[in-house]
Order: structure tokens, then sequence, then C-alpha cells
């Protein structure tokens, strides 16, 4: 990155960055490496009214805070060896290290974080964070980086200079907003936006219901179901194929009005997602998705990796108030949302 003018900050008040979580449909775990990079993956997905949100107030002082509202935590960074890499707020080092903001060149600024969902929901937030990070020092800077470079950039970052373990659908549905169809193929990513009708956005958000099952740690599953793939294993690579081969017949299924049948998807994906890796499911939310079905569900998955986060459920119209009311019953938070057809926003606020 080139290094920003001393002044560069003198007339801005504020940047803010508002960036939508996502709701993975079809194809999870099969962005991930070496699977993706063998074979091929796919993911369907699309971003949720549900935000990170990021805010840098420019300041006269030499030292960069952190605040993170959510947790309370508020970290100073005065000099460049502060940015070593040691699991406290690695994103954020990542990001400022990525943008030579660790060298201290000109005045500081302070950065205010918080998110709609915790870590650990299986709504994609850690990599929502980075995107939402780097989009606002997009802003702050002026540089035309695309939609597709913050998502790569976000990638690498995480991925190979942190070394966190995971896939690369949550940096693109960031970046990009929306509906899309993603495919993954070694390092190469191909985003295809759906253009779905706005009677169909609005039957899939009256008829889904996300309902929070509890925080979860998804390094082990993915590590797992990397160390599957890497050996070549014979049943979680099967489960892997069946997966993306649902995904293609979801995006069939949404793109010839076939919510029933979008339904009935969720459901055989689920079944086959359980086998890719240890831990994926649990007891608890084997229960949920019992009595959801018992109740009327059609179908559904857990969001993310598995092991906890939110789990989504399809409902015919007339049978999503009872499926509601027993997971309700059974102790669980509903979660309403809309879906972003935008993705991430970012905008100044000028003295």
């Amino acid at each position: 990155m080139s290094n920003p003018p001393k002044n560069y900050l003198s007339q801005i008040k504020m940047v803010r960055a508002r960036t939508p979580l996502r709701l993975s449909f079809g194809g999870g775990g099969t962005d991930v490496s070496p699977y993706s990079d063998t074979r091929g993956g796919c993911v369907l997905n699309a971003t949720i009214s549900r935000y990170v949100y990021a805010t840098l107030v420019p300041k006269s002082e030499r030292s960069i805070g952190f605040r993170s509202f959510d947790y309370g935590t508020v970290v100073y960074w005065t000099q460049e060896e502060h940015f070593k890499f040691d699991g406290q707020m690695d994103l954020v080092k990542g990001v400022l290290k990525r943008f030579e903001l660790d060298k201290f060149r000109a005045d500081g600024f302070d950065l205010f974080v918080h998110a709609d969902a915790p870590p650990g929901s299986g709504l994609g937030s850690s990599s929502t964070f980075t995107v939402a990070l780097i989009g606002l020092f997009r802003e702050l800077l002026g540089l035309p980086i695309t939609s597709e470079g913050m998502a790569g950039l976000a990638y690498d970052i995480e991925r190979n200079e942190i070394g966190i373990k995971g896939g690369r659908q949550d940096q693109y549905a960031a970046a990009y907003g929306g509906f899309n169809f993603m495919e993954f193929h070694g390092d190469e990513t191909v985003v295809t936006p759906l253009r779905l009708s706005e009677y169909l956005i609005n039957e899939l958000e009256y008829n889904l219901i996300l309902c929070f099952t509890g925080s979860r740690e998804s390094q082990p599953i993915i590590e797992s179901q990397m160390e599957s793939a890497k050996n070549e294993e014979a049943d979680p690579m099967a489960a892997m194929d069946q997966v993306k081969a649902i995904a293609y017949e979801m995006k069939k299924a949404l793109l010839a009005h076939d919510l029933d049948r979008f339904g009935d998807l969720l459901n055989e994906g689920w079944v086959q997602k359980k086998k890719m890796a240890k831990g994926i499911t649990t007891p608890r939310i084997d229960e949920l998705y019992s009595e959801a079905r018992k109740a009327g569900a059609i179908g559904g998955k857990i969001t993310g990796a598995g092991g906890g986060g939110h789990l989504l459920l399809y409902c015919p119209f007339n049978k999503r108030h009872i499926v509601r009311e027993r997971l309700t019953e059974l102790g669980t938070s509903v979660t309403d949302f809309r879906f972003d057809p935008i993705g991430m926003q970012t905008w100044r606020v000028y003295k």
C-alpha cells in the first residue's frame, strides 16, 4: 500500500462501515482447502440485515486505539513493535499492517466496532469484521479496491498471514452482498449474483426461521474436515461431493421459484453435511432440528461450520408460527432478519 499523505485525516470527523453477515444455504465446507483445490467447491449464500459496524475517529495523537462495544475491550498501540500476531486482536493488527498504518507516519485514530452477532454465530462474523475494517480504510484513504479485491485481501490476511483456518465464502459474501452462487477452483473464485424476483425474496424471508443454538468453536471442526480431505477419506469426501451437488440443485430451485424443493434440499444437504466431520452436530442441535421437523419445518441446517451457531429452517407459511413457538419452548432465541441486497457500505462524516 502507498503511504497516505501527512494531512489525510485533517478534514474528516469520522469514517463508518456497515457490513452484512451472511446465511449459507448450501455447499458450505466445500470452499475450504484442500477440497476446493483438488475437486472444486461451490456455495449458495445471501447476506442479511445483521451487521458488523466499524467507526474510525481521527485524533492528533500518534497512537491507534481499538474498542469493542460488545466486549468492552480497549487496546492502544503506540509503536510498530506492538503489532506482532499473538492471538490478541490479530485481525485488527493484520488489516492495519497491510495498509501500513502500523508505522505511525501520520496522526492516529481510534477504531470502534460492534456486531449484531457474536463470534461463533455461524454467520461469518469474523470475516465480515475483517472486510468491514478493509472497507473502512479503503474509504479513508480513497483507494480503488473492488469488492473482489477486498474479499481476496481479507482472505489473504486471515488465512495466510494470521493462519486462521477456514474457507472463502464469508469474505466474498460480505464484500459483494445479496444472493450469490460462488465457485472455488484453487485460487480462483467466481461469484455469480442471482437476480431473484422481489416476491421470491419476500417469500423466503417469510418462510425462513433463524434461531440461535449457542456459540461454538469452529476451528476443530474445520481442521478435522481439512484433514479428511487431505487424506481423501472416503465417507467425508463422498459427503462433500454430495453437499456440492446439492448446492447446484438449490440454485436451480431458487431460479425456478420452487421453494418447497429448496426446503427439501436444505434437509438433504444437512444430512450430508453431518457426515463431513466430527462435531458438526450435537445432541442439542439434533433435538431442535427433530422438534422443528415434527412441528412442520420442511428442512434446515446449521449455517456455519457446525457445533452451534444459528439453525436455519424453512417452513410452510401455515406451519411457521408453530415451529417458532416450539423453538421458543425449547429455550432458543429466534432472530428476525431481512435479506440485504447491497453488501458493505462506507461513508465519511466531515467536520
